[in-house]
C-alpha cells in the first residue's frame, strides 16, 4: 500500500552537502509521519529526523543545525537537506513512512540510499 523510494545519496567530501529525497506512493491509506533513519557501518539504525503531517519536526542532537527535514504533503515526499557533512555521517539512510487506514497504523521502510563522506 505504501512504497517509499529514496534518492540523492552519494559520495561527498567533508564539509559538503547532500539532499536526500523520498517519495512514498500510497493508496487507500493516509500518511502521517515521515522520518529519516540512518545505519552507520557496524552500528544500529538510528533516527536522524522526523516530520509530522502538520509540519512538526524533531532531530537527533548529533545533526541539529546541520540538517533540515521538510515534506510536501500533496506529493507525499520528504526531503533531508544535509550540510557541513562529517565522516561520521557516513551511513545508509532510510526513509520510514507511517500510514493509517483510520483504524490501524503501519510503518513502511524504503530500501535505503548510501551516503559516504570522505575526510
Amino acid at each position: 500500500q505504501v512504497q517509499p523510494v529514496e534518492s540523492g545519496g552519494g559520495l561527498v567530501q567533508a564539509g559538503g552537502s547532500l539532499r536526500l529525497s523520498c517519495v512514498a506512493s500510497a493508496t487507500i491509506v493516509r500518511i502521517t509521519s515521515m522520518d529519516w533513519y540512518r545505519q552507520p557501518p557496524g552500528k544500529q539504525r538510528e533516527l536522524v529526523a522526523g516530520i509530522t503531517s502538520g509540519g512538526s519536526t524533531n532531530y537527533a542532537d548529533s545533526v541539529k543545525v546541520r540538517i533540515t527535514i521538510s515534506r510536501d504533503n500533496a506529493k507525499n515526499t520528504v526531503s533531508l537537506q544535509m550540510n557541513s557533512l562529517k565522516p561520521e555521517d557516513t551511513a545508509v539512510y532510510y526513509c520510514k513512512v507511517r500510514a493509517t487506514t483510520g483504524i490501524e497504523w503501519t510503518d513502511y521502510w524504503g530500501q535505503g540510499t548510501q551516503v559516504t563522506v570522505s575526510s
